[in-house]
């Protein structure tokens, strides 16, 4: 049978602890256990997942609702209520010699905690007449229900879409091994087929589904795979023309400005940009030059651009 797990204990917080509560007791034992901070320490690698397994449920209002209720059986609330629904509309059979239509159950059923290494199952037992959550119900062998889906977000730099990029994420307390692909973007969902929540009954588990989150940086405005930047070129080279050296995601480049170059004007750097999510080819990256004026100008220089303006 296994152990319930008490995740307000994990985190150290009690039941009514808020968003606020709940995340810095996360933050501390994150930091305290990470793999960076205690290399080679299994037990610490353990309650790091742990910790995140515990916020990861207590941080999401809906899951938190579900595992107050339902103990460690959460997972398996809608496969519960769903055989609730039907017992209540009289077409869910008998379920441990409750017969009929109606509610059986005789009102709402609230988890209350219990204590170390108590089993929510047994409620389930009780309800579906020892069978167990999503096995057999009054005689109906086979009844499997499929696993929840889970979502979960992953923020990741700017430099880490120019190509595919593996990283081991975990999620309730499980390693996945994660292709982030080159070019994915912001708000973009990849879904993983059968990494979600497991089956109950012998159903199918659910999926995962990932919202990355990708930062771009504040020099930096991204529209697709093109990426546009603002850079400052000093007067002179404006006016008389030369080279600059421009840093690009993918490394400097020299770039000539021609005498005479307006303020603003456009450069497009072809496939300077960032890889078209799926395909082989990249996008642009676009360059506004702009003039930046000196600071401070000497006696020489004042006296030419006076002379220039014809004064």
């Amino acid at each position: 049978m296994a152990q319930f797990i008490d995740y307000y204990q994990t985190l150290g917080v009690d039941k009514s602890a808020d968003e606020k509560q709940l995340k810095k007791a996360f933050r501390k034992l994150a930091r305290k256990y990470h793999p960076d901070v205690a290399p080679d320490d299994a037990e610490a690698e353990q309650k790091f997942k742990a910790v995140n397994e515990a916020y990861a449920v207590l941080s999401d209002p809906e899951k938190r609702a579900k595992y107050d209720k339902y103990g460690k059986d959460w997972e398996h609330a809608e496969a519960f209520e769903e055989a609730r629904r039907q017992q209540g509309a009289g077409g869910g059979g008998n379920f441990g010699g409750y017969g009929g239509g109606g509610n059986p159950f005789g009102g709402q059923y609230t988890y209350s905690g219990g204590g170390e290494g108590a089993d929510f199952s047994d409620f389930f037992r009780d309800m579906f007449g020892g069978a167990g959550a999503g096995s057999s119900f009054g005689g109906q062998s086979g009844r499997a229900f499929r696993g929840r889906d889970i979502e979960a977000e992953l923020r990741v730099p700017m430099e880490d879409v120019l190509q595919d990029n593996k990283q081991v994420l975990t999620v309730n307390g499980k390693q996945l091994r994660v292709t982030i692909p080159a070019g994915v973007e912001d708000g973009q969902t990849l879904r993983l087929r059968g990494q979600g929540s497991p089956g109950a009954g012998g159903g199918p588990a659910g999926d995962l589904y990932i919202t990355f989150r990708v930062a771009t940086p504040d020099d930096y405005q991204r529209e697709g795979a093109d990426l546009y930047k603002t850079v400052p070129v000093d007067l002179y080279t404006m006016l008389l023309g030369g080279k600059i050296t421009v840093d690009t995601p993918t490394g400097a480049v020299n770039l000539p400005v021609a005498q005479n170059t307006p303020n603003g004007k456009r450069v497009r750097l072809k496939g300077k940009g960032l890889p078209v999510y799926k395909q082989s080819t990249s996008g642009d990256l676009y360059l506004d030059l702009t003039v930046q004026l000196p600071e401070k100008l000497s006696a020489e220089e004042k006296k030419t651009l006076e002379q220039l303006a014809g004064r």
